[in-house]
Order: structure tokens, then sequence, then C-alpha cells
């Protein structure tokens, strides 16, 4: 999930599907009259919390906890009463939201890539591990565990954690969701793993990035009409499963080597003009009018919008989370049920 990809030099598969083999339902009808606006919220931004529009999201994933050696689960760089503040926060403005902690992440150290791979592939460590998450859980208050190990850390073992996980929480009426690819699907998730998901987030970005520096969009509409049509048509996930990710960040192409990511926020602050555009030079981003065409997109085709990441947004009137609340409400499509929708 998280945008500094750099493992996925050596794991990136990308569909061949031409534009002609995409099919996905455009200025068609509603999937459904309600939606989910999935945010993830990394520790890094908890500073933020009194600028979070919490009635505008259904679920919320708090980015990213991992298990020490032991199996003990820590959220980095947080204290328990920062993230109670800001479970407290969301919960007062929006008594239904529900909240997961979202494990794993796009880049781990060694210790906790091995820490993981060691727990993966043991069927007599794994229920350690699994306990632990679900008393994290319990403890906190969670609504749910988001599993976003990605592409080199989901090793032996992931689809079967994944199921166990899943039993575990369900005996606690707690969910499970998990964040992939756009079009790629691990060879370790079994029919079974995905079945076991209560909704999947689709990571719709990161086409390119510092792992491939040729300057160019990293999350454009065609991008998304790809990932929906994998997962969809290809792969054959019921799209009420299916979750579209969106990028609330962008790339900049400095230079043939150097590539530096920046916040949507950080665009607007520099000039409000840059929250109609998708690039200013060789910084690539998606503004207001391409999230809006693609919640068009996802309300045709399936079940709701995530974002990466909250905290990279503009808490202005130019907020892409606004642009997300607004479209959905005026195609008639139930999020939240607050702030006006």
């Amino acid at each position: 999930m998280k945008k500094q990809l750099y493992i996925a030099l050596t794991f990136l598969i990308i569909s061949c599907s031409s534009v002609d083999d995409i099919d996905v339902i455009e200025n068609g009808e509603l999937f459904s009259a309600e939606a989910r606006v999935v945010g993830y919220y990394s520790t890094g931004s908890f500073s933020l919390n009194d600028k979070i529009q919490y009635c505008k999201l259904t679920h919320l994933n708090i980015a990213f906890a991992n298990p020490q050696t032991d199996g003990t689960i820590i959220l980095p760089g947080n204290s328990g009463d920062l993230l109670k503040n800001v479970m407290d926060t969301a919960r007062s403005q929006n008594p239904n939201i529900k909240i997961y902690i979202s494990i794993g992440g796009g880049w781990l150290s060694d210790e906790m890539a091995n820490t993981w791979k060691n727990f993966l592939a043991s069927p007599q460590d794994r229920p350690i591990l699994i306990e632990k998450i679900v008393s994290y859980v319990l403890d906190n208050g969670f609504d749910g565990v988001d599993v976003d190990l990605e592409w080199g850390y989901v090793t032996t073992g992931y689809s079967d954690f994944v199921i166990e996980l899943r039993d575990a929480l369900k005996e606690q009426s707690k969910g499970i969701t998990a964040a992939y690819p756009s079009e790629t699907r691990y060879s370790l998730i079994t029919e079974e793993a995905l079945n076991a998901l209560d909704f999947i987030n689709l990571m719709v970005y990161d086409y390119t990035g510092p792992w491939n520096p040729s300057p160019g969009q990293h999350s454009s509409y065609n991008h998304a009409k790809r990932g929906i049509h994998f997962w969809k048509n290809k792969v054959g996930i019921n799209p009420s499963k299916l979750t579209l990710g969106v990028p609330f960040y962008g790339y900049d192409f400095q230079n043939s080597t150097t590539v530096k990511s920046f916040t949507y926020g950080s665009m607007v602050d520099s000039d409000v003009s840059n929250s109609e555009k998708d690039n200013v030079g060789n910084k690539y981003y998606n503004g207001r009018p391409t999230i809006a065409n693609k919640v068009k997109l996802a309300s045709q085709n399936l079940s709701g919008i995530m974002i990466w990441r909250l905290g990279a947004d503009s808490f202005t009137e130019y907020s892409l989370l606004e642009t997300i609340h607004k479209t959905y409400t005026d195609l008639g499509v139930k999020t939240s049920s607050l702030c006006g929708n």
C-alpha cells in the first residue's frame, strides 16, 4: 500500500491486455445504490486528526502494524493515546465507521520481512501470530483486519494464514480485507483465500515511480479500467467485493534517475488551479476531475473507492475526499449517509 514499493522492481507483473480487450461499463447504470469509501490513514499523519473528515468515510484503515519475533503486534511511531484519540474522533463524527488495523505494508525491514515469512510458513507458529493479532484487535477496539502484505512478502503459507485469520476474526464478529495490485494475482493466493475476504482493495496506482523513472502517469483513468477488468473479468471476483484504489499523491520525475513522491495537498498549496490538472511538468498525480471520473467508473462497475492516503489530501475546498463524497452523492449513491450524503 505504501507508495515506496521499491520491491516491485523484482516482482512487478503487468497484464498484457490491450485497451481493446478491456471490458468495463462506462456511461451505464449504477452497480449498486450503496458504496464503500475506504481511507488508509498512516500513523505519520496522526497530527492531522482534527482535519480528517471522517463523516465522508465508511471504513478507516490504520496503517501499518507488524509483528515482533514473538508475534506481539506493534504500531510504530505512535502511542496508545494517539491511536485512541484518532479512533475516538472518527467514531464521534461517524458512529457507523468501521476501523480496521492494516498489517504489513509495501515496504518492510529485513527483520520484519523474515518475521512474517517465518510465521506464515509454520503451521505451528501461525496460531501464535493470529492469536496476537486478534488480541490486538480486541484490546484496541478495531472492527477488523486489513492484510496488506505485498509482492515478495506474500510467501509460503500466506493463503493458510488468511483463511485461519478469517476464522479467528469471525469468531469475534470481526471483518477481514486485503489490498492487491491492479493487474497481478499472486501465485500463492488460492481461491479459498480470496473467498475468505470480505472485500478487496485494488491498488490501482504506482504504474510508474522510482523503479520505473520514465515520466508518465502512475494512475490514469485507463489504469483504473484495466484494474477493474483484471479482477472482475479475468480473476472472476464478484464486483461487490472490489474497491477501486485512488492516489492522493504523485511522482515528480526530476531526471532520468531521480523520482520523488509528493502529496496532492502540496500541489494545491502551490497553486489552487493544480487541483484541476493531472500533471504539472513532470509531476504526475490525480486532480479532481480524474478522481470524479474514477468514482463514476467505480459506481458502474464495483462497490467503492479506496484512498491511499488520507493525510496527503488538501484540507481545503479542493479536497479529493470531498470530490469523492460529492460525486457519489450527486450520483445518488449512499456511502456514509452523513455530511449531506
